[in-house]
């Protein structure tokens, strides 16, 4: 050992280390907390449904340990990967396509692998097929080169069994190990759920806590084929929501058009349609929709009864289910967590407590946090009854609808000032609960958020025609009411002329929403589309509406713009606030015609139809609401669902627009006014159901309509007044 006495020089070094580190400052103690994880984007992202089980990939096929992606059923991700390689390579895409419900085919390519030169000999068929609690595979890989070829097939899996929530949050769950099942065989097991996945006469690997595989030798002649097959099946005695028992509700009519995207885009969404049924797991005999995939595959109060009208025009059995299944989870006690209290109708259904880490929502399973479904249960009963549906389910639903008028006329509206608000009293819940349910999507002209508790234009305008329903029903059943719920309304039409139409830039319009101080929230937005038809407006007030949501500054995207863009609260990719949705286009479409303004809605409806086009007929949840001059194609919005169940049911709307057939079985009519003109062109439709019959309603060019196959008993009527009645 040596004596290490210090230096001048080593003294001259830690001098000039000292002086470096205070012009430095002081290193941090801690390091930067990482950026918060967020939500994955979906657009890009291939579905294959049959709830309430899906499969999410890339355009590939490939389904990788990141986002959005993975293998779902019910509120849980089954499988997080689902890789295929072929001798350790990712094969090459070149193309997918969806096959029908549950459906998807990719194609790609393993250049490596057989002749030499430029056109591939290789070739890989992978064809998915998502069924009800499980998935397979089937891969098709053909050669056309001259000699044989000899190949090493591996899928690659692992499992994280975590919630949708924790998805949705941009988190992943931890992983679950694989146990050897048997031969080709894995399972994976945690929280009660069992997933167990089988290769045909395949080597299954379990790779000590990085995944698991599936493993092939393959040896392909000259010229030759082999065939794999896989699935995997999933157990979960714990979901809330299951596949129905019986047969699709709703008939598949034959379409026949000038404009062919009309016909696609219906044959598209009536798969999408057919994929989306649910029932609960206690009751599969009565159907409804789920909302959407990934996040909403399960019943939304709101979602569900939009959906379930929109599609009457082919058949009553759908809005039957959703009526009962909403009914048997209608409010019976005053609850401020869940937002639950007597008659009012449940805004979404969990296995369990839904929490999204980062925004502060905290969800109990079952959620009453809506202002809308209500009223719109009330309507969906009465629009179902005029479409045939038998009067015993009808009648056996009036003391559930009674028990909905009791919350209308009572804690619907807290401070009794003649309107619906809300407000959420838990701090956890939704912030607003009308269908633009996001923290930012009322806003005033100037950008401004408004506060709670907040009366919505458009809910007004449900409660009215909820109450003109209710009455008719009322009357037409033999129990009391009718009156006052008449009288209801016509003081509700007063109110809402006296307190929501307010002067701007656009002229004399009505407002979105009053806000917690009764001040009008004067911004330009959709909401005011939703008024008409449901008579709440004067003709004159209609003309009104109609020519504000038709202006460039509303409709001068792929449909109907959220909000107007010159609004200052307005931007393109906005969830509520400038985007285009779908289901709300539709609705405003089919309110535009029914009150006569056919150019209108054309207009709209022929913008959805190009956005359909563009997205391959699959319209998603909403998309940007750019100018169509500035963007030539819509602009997808990147954590929009797809398949969703209200904008797959707007191909429905449009053609029911395009046709307008408004019956009243009751009453023994069937009023006929389509579009004046047929500005969507020629239309003939074989298949529509009313009161039970398949009936054949066609529009030539020149907007003449024509009607065949009435039941007996009902009378066609054409040119009837605005409502369609």
């Amino acid at each position: 050992m040596f004596d290490q006495g210090a230096t001048p020089e080593a003294e001259d070094l830690a001098a000039c280390v000292a002086d470096l580190e205070t012009a430095l400052g002081d290193p941090p103690a801690t390091p930067p907390d990482p950026a918060p994880p967020l939500q994955p984007l979906l657009h890009d992202l291939v579905s294959a449904v049959l709830a309430p089980t899906s499969a999410l990939s890339g355009a590939d096929g490939q389904i990788r340990a990141t986002g959005a992606q993975g293998f779902f059923h019910a509120d849980s991700r089954a499988l997080s990967q689902v890789r295929l390689l072929i001798d350790g390579r990712e094969p090459e895409p070149i193309a997918h396509s969806l096959t029908g419900p549950g459906g998807a085919r990719f194609v790609s390519l393993a250049r490596w692998l057989g002749d030499p030169g430029p056109d591939p000999t290789v070739r890989v068929d992978r064809v998915r097929e998502v069924t009800a609690g499980g998935m397979a595979e089937t891969l098709d890989i053909v050669s056309s080169a001259a000699t044989g070829v000899t190949a090493t097939v591996t899928l690659e899996l692992a499992c994280d069994l975590a919630p949708i929530e924790v998805v949705k949050s941009g988190r992943r769950g931890d992983p679950v190990p694989a146990v050897d099942g048997g031969p080709g065989t894995l399972t994976w097991a945690s929280q009660g759920i069992t997933v167990t996945v089988t290769g045909d006469h395949a080597h299954a690997e379990d790779t000590a806590g990085d995944g698991a595989r599936l493993r092939w030798e393959i040896a392909l002649a000259p010229r030759g084929r082999v065939t794999l097959r896989w699935e995997a099946a999933v157990d979960d005695p714990g979901a809330v929501v299951t596949t129905p028992a019986g047969p699709v509700e709703w008939g598949r009519p034959r379409v026949t058009a000038a404009d062919h995207r009309i016909v696609r885009l219906l044959d598209r969404s009536l798969d999408d349609l057919r994929s989306l049924r649910l029932a609960e797991a206690g009751a599969p005999g009565d159907t409804f929709l789920g909302a959407g995939v990934p996040w909403f595959l399960t019943l939304f109060g709101r979602d569900s009864l939009w959906a379930a009208r929109m599609l009457l025009p082919l058949g009553t059995g759908l809005a039957s289910g959703t009526l009962r299944v909403l009914a048997r989870h209608q409010g019976v006690r005053a609850d401020p967590e869940s937002g639950e209290a007597p008659g009012k109708i449940m805004h979404e259904l969990r296995r369990h407590e839904f929490t999204v880490e980062g925004n502060g929502l905290h969800l109990p399973a079952t959620y009453y946090g809506t202002i809308d479904a209500t009223p719109l249960w009330v309507s969906l009963l009465h629009d179902a009854w005029r479409w045939g549906m038998p009067e015993g389910e009808v009648a056996a639903l009036l003391p559930a609808m009674e028990a909905a008028l009791g919350w209308l006329g009572g804690d619907a509206d807290a401070d009794r000032d003649g309107f619906l608000e809300y407000i959420d009293t838990s701090g956890h819940g939704l912030a607003n609960q009308g269908w633009k349910d996001s923290g930012d999507s009322v806003r005033f002209r100037d950008g401004r958020r408004a506060e709670a508790p907040i009366a919505l234009a458009e809910v007004q305008g449900y409660a009215y025609e909820a109450a003109r329903h209710a009455a008719a029903l009322l009357a037409a059943f033999g129990r009391p009411g009718a009156d006052r719920w008449n009288e209801y309304a016509d003081a509700m039409a007063e109110r809402f002329r006296a307190r929501f139409w307010v002067d701007g830039p656009y002229g004399r319009h009505p407002a979105l929403a009053l806000d917690r101080d009764k001040r009008p929230v004067d911004s330009l937005t959709s909401n005011i589309g939703h008024l008409l038809g449901t008579g709440l407006l004067s003709d004159e007030e209609s003309a009104t509406v109609a020519g504000l949501l038709a202006s460039p500054a509303m409709a001068g995207g792929f449909g109907l713009r959220t909000m107007s863009s010159r609004d200052g609260g307005f931007s393109p990719l906005s969830y509520h606030c400038g985007s285009i949705w779908a289901h709300d286009t539709a609705i405003v479409v089919a309110g535009l015609a029914r009150a006569g303004f056919g150019a209108e809605a054309a207009r709209l409806a022929e913008g959805l139809l190009a956005a359909g086009e563009e997205f391959g007929y699959r319209l998603p949840e909403l998309f940007a609401g750019d100018d169509r001059e500035a963007v030539l194609r819509p602009v997808p919005y990147p954590a929009a669902c797809r398949p969703q169940a209200w904008s797959a049911a707007a191909a429905v709307t449009i053609v029911h627009a395009a046709l307008g057939v408004y019956p009243d079985v009751p009453s023994g009519v069937v009023a006929l006014r389509p579009m004046a003109g047929a500005p969507l062109g020629a239309l003939s439709v074989d298949g529509l159901r009313i009161a039970g019959a398949e009936v054949a309603v066609s529009v030539d060019r020149d907007g003449a309509v024509t009607t065949s196959g009435l039941p007996s008993g009902l009378t066609a009527v054409k040119g009837s007044g605005p409502d369609g009645s």
